[in-house]
């Protein structure tokens, strides 16, 4: 890997565990924003390093949020690789409308499923509207910044494959 790409993916690695300090109270937990840059890492990075990026952001994220989780986290970051690299594949072939509603109900979602057995239906009840919440708020923020990035961006080679 080039240095240039992987001082770049470091910066949104960081940006996610720096995200993952802003909480938001919500439930049974809180939210936070450690997914927004992997979400703007698409703008740079093919599918798998963008879901990378997602996977060691919110790793650090929940590490400096005290693990509530604990293993489990593990497995959330594997399928927030899968859901931001799905993301990217849509951003990718220009489904602009749908990569916003995949990643919300993925994240919100289906990502939760698995917790409706390992945990309790009533941790999945409790779980699905935060999560969709703060699915919805880190989409929105990305949805934000990323024209203006394209803006500053343009006419730059700073897309890394």
């Amino acid at each position: 890997m080039e240095t240039k790409k992987l001082v770049l993916a470091a910066l949104f690695i960081s940006l996610s565990a720096v995200g993952g300090m802003i909480k938001i109270p919500l439930g049974i937990a809180s939210i936070a924003l450690d997914t927004m840059p992997a979400l703007i890492a698409v703008l740079f990075f093919s599918a798998p390093l963008a879901g990378t990026i997602a996977i060691f952001g919110h790793l650090l994220s929940t590490l400096f949020g005290g693990m509530p989780l604990g293993p489990f986290h593990f497995l959330i970051a594997l399928e927030m690789g899968a859901i931001v690299w799905l993301f990217a594949k849509l951003h990718n072939i220009n489904k602009n409308w749908i990569k916003w509603v995949a990643f919300i109900l993925g994240n919100g979602v289906i990502a939760t499923v698995p917790f409706y057995f390992l945990l309790s239906p009533a941790f999945f009840y409790a779980s699905v509207p935060a999560l969709l919440f703060a699915s919805s708020v880190n989409a929105a923020a990305a949805a934000i910044v990323m024209p203006s990035i394209i803006k500053m961006t343009a006419g730059r080679s700073f897309h890394a494959t």
